[in-house]
């Protein structure tokens, strides 16, 4: 049996998705609000907060103090990259075997390139993706098409040939308004019953199963 890719270009989020980056998450923002405000945040209620670009959320839960939580998360986020971040079971095979179909992959994420990095490295598939549209490339953000569209652009791609994998709502909101296709994974920080909610071509519960997704047998 041969694999055919289902799409030429594949789009992925990071957090939640490529990289079990949720405990080290969550226990930033626990760190933040305890440091700066003294104030214990509930798991479910850091969850919520990804897939957005952090500086905005914390401005929405506290425009005094969002800044000064900024910097107690990204500095706590940072020490405890190594330690806290897990991979996938199956996510570099997945993206090798992507590479061998011809596939072009890349990483479209709310973290900054800095960080993004680091999580790929720490999942070993740094060297299997290219990181296109981190924070610092787009003026707006997920659900906004802008950072999808900034990827097409810069892969010299068309939105209608791509496919965006992330495991938030925010990630197929975006994918449909940049005039992609979206696959949802439930393994990340999105509740499922959400997740199909919105839509998305494809709802799929692990690494394996994506596979048979983006590059069906035949």
């Amino acid at each position: 049996m041969t694999a055919s890719p289902r799409w030429p270009t594949v789009f992925f989020d990071l957090d939640g998705t490529l990289a079990d980056t949720i405990p080290l998450i969550v226990a930033s923002y626990r760190h933040a609000f305890r440091t700066v405000l003294g104030e214990e945040v509930a798991e479910d209620r850091a969850r919520a907060w990804i897939g957005r670009p952090l500086l905005e959320a914390l401005l929405e839960e506290s425009p005094e103090h969002g800044h000064a939580l900024d910097v107690a998360y990204r500095e706590w986020n940072l020490a405890n990259t190594a330690r806290l971040i897990r991979r996938y079971d199956g996510v570099p095979e997945l993206l090798a075997l992507l590479t061998a179909a011809g596939v072009r992959t890349a990483v479209v994420t709310s973290k900054r390139r800095e960080t993004a990095r680091l999580a790929l490295e720490g999942v070993g598939a740094d060297h299997l993706v290219e990181v296109v549209a981190a924070l610092e490339d787009t003026e707006r953000h997920k659900p906004a098409p802008d950072p999808l569209l900034h990827a097409a652009a810069a892969l010299g791609v068309r939105p209608d040939d791509c496919v965006y994998v992330g495991d938030a709502t925010v990630d197929v909101r975006a994918a449909r308004a940049a005039g992609m296709a979206a696959v949802a994974v439930t393994w990340g920080a999105g509740e499922p019953a959400a997740l199909a909610a919105e839509g998305p071509d494809a709802l799929v519960d692990d690494v394996a199963a994506l596979g048979a997704v983006l590059v069906p047998a035949s």
